[in-house]
């Protein structure tokens, strides 16, 4: 199919601009009636959320997270009879639309809970393994920023692996997974660093306002 029909572009536009819906935000407002970029670490996501104004927020602000990645790519191939690169494309514009969201000039988060969310869509057995090495990682040393990292390294090939049972996934397919697992880990730059430095705090659910994701 051609991706320079209005179908298409529309379908990437209102891909980009759910991913852009700052939630994170949104919800530390209404919950504590904070901007939460100016708290703790600035990060809109639910780690941080969940730091500065507790473990509801922090649960709400990543299920919303996911929620509105996996209806960009649902919205996708939902109006393009399931084409998997208008799918994947619609994941890569939704992850940039929350990374780079056009309400935030152009900021935002890292990506870990809206890639979750495509991925589900687009291939959900190799989500769900990526979302246990999270987990396994996160529980192990402690660092939810190591987990998501390591999650978003093992995602091409899970899902070059994980795709359909003996088949390897669309060229596409494998580019926008490495684009989005690219984008999330560079995103994370700063936790890398401080991971390095020994100076990355440890994941609670106690509220704080210290350094976050």
């Amino acid at each position: 199919m051609s991706f320079f029909t209005p179908t298409t572009i529309l379908l990437l536009a209102a891909a980009y601009f759910l991913g852009s819906i700052p939630f994170g935000l949104l919800l530390a407002k209404l919950f504590a009636g904070k901007d939460i970029r100016e708290s703790g670490s600035g990060n809109i996501g639910a780690n941080n959320v969940a730091r500065v104004v507790g473990p509801a927020a922090g649960i709400l602000t990543l299920s919303l997270d996911v929620a509105k990645g996996y209806a960009a790519v649902w919205l996708a191939g939902r109006f393009t009879d399931q084409s998997s690169a208008a799918m994947t494309l619609a994941a890569v514009a939704a992850l940039l639309g929350h990374c780079f969201s056009v309400w935030l000039n152009f900021k935002g988060g890292k990506g870990v809970a809206t890639a979750l969310g495509v991925f589900l869509m687009l291939a959900p057995l190799a989500a769900l393994c990526s979302l246990l090495v999270f987990i396994l990682v996160s529980i192990a040393w402690g660092y939810v920023s190591l987990g998501s990292v390591s999650a978003a390294a093992a995602m091409p090939l899970l899902m070059y692996f994980l795709w359909a049972p003996g088949h390897a996934p669309p060229l596409i397919v494998d580019l926008g997974t490495l684009f989005a697992s690219a984008l999330v880990i560079l995103k994370h730059d700063a936790n890398l660093q401080r991971l390095i430095d020994g100076e990355e705090p440890k994941f609670s659910f106690r509220k704080s306002k210290g350094d976050a994701e």
